[in-house]
């Protein structure tokens, strides 16, 4: 896995750097777990404009991954490693001893006839989806849930895993992505290793039409708006805006908007890193 870097016959191939895809194995998704997926244009159901910066793009196809690794004690098969365009991470086709099938975010180091299986007493190896009461200590995790059954939420995207810090009780403490230290009932599920394309954040679009394939348009700042539509708008010439806040006139740089009595703080043992 790793980049490619383009000749610059073009300005656009300047500085693009992309994904050389050498663990990708197959060109098309398996059609039983995809479904269509409609595109919104940012408008909602009366047809009003309300996210502003969504629209047109490449027409892509919505791959049902499995979150919840619920299928336990059979042991699956991985057929083969594919490109979502859905999410920064690669994601693998297994095939289960009972003839299901299913997509799951796929490891970093995870290879194509490899056996992955999920269950209270399977070995800690990567792949393994196992209960983070029978995680060893220190093991590096993805895919994790919050609410028993409910399926994972957290260390999802390319790149990304969580540590395992220390069992107490029934919570145990885990380090997050984002730097942020809490706790986490132990009957939840995680998958053990890194999640697979970490070199994503080493990649450069090169160009403003890629960002439009993508189906992101133009963002307009608000310091070049005028005072009506936003509190950094008007001015005389080049202004600067003033202290940079929101559309709303919430402050940005570090103002706080978390509620004090938010139910979560009493899990939260330290806060993310800036």
């Amino acid at each position: 896995m790793g980049v490619r870097k383009f000749r610059p016959i073009t300005p656009g191939q300047r500085h693009k750097v992309l994904s050389d895809f050498n663990t990708v194995t197959a060109a098309s998704p398996e059609k039983s777990l995809v479904k269509g997926k409609t595109k919104s244009g940012g408008r909602n159901n009366s047809g009003r404009m309300t996210m502003r910066y969504l629209g047109g793009g490449h027409k892509k196809k919505h791959r049902l991954v499995d979150f919840k690794r619920n299928n336990f004690d059979i042991p699956g098969t991985v057929k083969t490693i594919e490109y979502d365009p859905n999410r920064s991470a690669r994601i693998a086709l297994i095939f289960f001893a009972n003839g299901d099938k299913r997509y799951i975010i796929a490891p970093h180091g995870l290879k194509v006839d490899q056996t992955i299986i999920s269950g209270e007493k399977v070995a800690p190896e990567v792949g393994n989806t196992l209960p983070l009461s029978n995680i060893p200590l220190g093991t590096v995790i993805h895919n994790i849930e919050l609410t028993p059954g409910k399926g994972a939420v957290m260390a999802r995207s390319a790149g990304a895993y969580a540590q395992l810090a220390a069992r107490e009780g029934k919570y145990v403490t885990i380090k997050l992505p984002s730097g942020e230290t809490r706790m986490v009932l132990t009957t939840c599920l995680a998958t053990i290793g890194a999640v697979s394309n970490s070199e994503h954040n080493l990649q450069v679009s090169g160009k403003a039409g890629r960002s439009r394939w993508q189906g992101r348009r133009p963002r307009v700042r608000g310091v070049v708006m005028n005072p009506v539509d936003h509190p950094m708008g008007g001015g005389e010439g080049k202004s600067s805006g003033g202290h940079p806040r929101s559309r709303n006139g919430i402050p940005a740089k570090g103002y706080k908007t978390r509620k004090k009595t938010k139910f979560s703080n009493k899990y939260i043992i330290e806060r993310r890193k800036k």
